[in-house]
């Protein structure tokens, strides 16, 4: 009998053939799942993943990645697997969770990749630390605009998904997410739906959605001005099916940051390294390289 072997994405497919090391490091008491892959003579790049979300977010790109770089992705504090501390998370909470994980790791200076809410962070991290930091990536940034009803969705979203946890649920989160229907992978949707079935998930989801907050996220959102003085060399993705708000973001953020380059992915939502990590190491690489 003729038999056709399909292959099944999933994100053990993307790395399978990857040496990267799983652990749990204890970063100023919070209990943080960290994911390490490369030489660590390599420069470093830390890569930091969106509302809600777990280092998985970067399994399509670490691979390939970590043939040039040390890479570090982790569950920021308050998502994933990571401790759900009951404080509030704002971006200054997140750079120093993330300033704590590189001292953890014993990383000086870094890139820094980040996603929607990781290039908030990211750029604050940038903007705060140009001693620290090498070069940034930013896909579907946020921390310019704030618009209430993009905040309405997200927290209406994500809290559905939380408190009604489901296949159904956590998989119209990915819709948003992800453009291509056959990229919203069963891997992908499962892992989300372990974590917010968690007790922690669910007792701190109204600490997830913190900077969704309107007086909070003003006071949280970088200034044009800041925007401006950030020195670093910066990669901006311009994802072509993603939420209008990003898009905006974007293309302003493009304009102000003084050394900044764009991607354009319009195929893509955003995920977009995840739905297309061929174009997007393939950019990514010789940027981080200065070349």
């Amino acid at each position: 009998m003729n038999t056709t072997t399909i292959e099944q994405a999933s994100i053990w497919t993307a790395l399978r053939e990857v040496a990267f090391s799983q652990q749990y490091l204890d970063v100023d008491g919070t209990r943080t799942r960290v994911v390490t892959a490369g030489d660590r003579s390599n420069p470093a790049l830390v890569m930091l993943h969106g509302t809600g979300g777990h280092w998985e977010t970067f399994s399509r790109i670490i691979g390939p990645l970590s043939e040039h770089f040390y890479c570090v992705a982790y569950d920021m504090i308050g998502n994933g697997f990571s401790d759900k501390p009951d404080r509030p998370y704002d971006t200054f909470e997140y750079v120093a969770h993330l300033k704590g994980v590189l001292a953890e790791l014993g990383i000086e200076r870094t890139n820094i990749m980040g996603s929607s809410l990781g290039s908030w962070v990211a750029a604050r991290f940038a903007l705060e630390n140009p001693d620290r930091t090498e070069r940034v990536i930013l896909v579907s940034p946020a921390g310019l605009i704030a618009s209430a009803e993009n905040m309405a969705r997200i927290i209406k979203e994500r809290t559905r998904a939380v408190n009604e946890a489901s296949w159904e649920s956590i998989s119209a989160v990915f819709n948003h997410l992800i453009a291509d229907e056959e990229n919203r992978i069963p891997d992908l949707i499962a892992l989300r739906l372990a974590i917010y079935r968690r007790q922690d998930t669910r007792d701190t989801v109204h600490r997830m959605l913190t900077l969704q907050q309107d007086g909070v996220r003003q006071e949280n959102l970088l200034s044009e001005e800041q925007w401006r003085s950030i020195e670093s060399p910066t990669l901006v993705v311009l994802s072509g099916k993603d939420h209008r708000e990003y898009e905006t973001t974007a293309r302003r953020v493009l304009e102000m940051l003084p050394h900044a380059r764009e991607l354009a992915m319009p195929h893509v939502a955003h995920w977009a390294a995840f739905e297309d990590p061929e174009t997007f190491v393939v950019a990514a690489v010789p940027f981080l390289k200065g070349e």
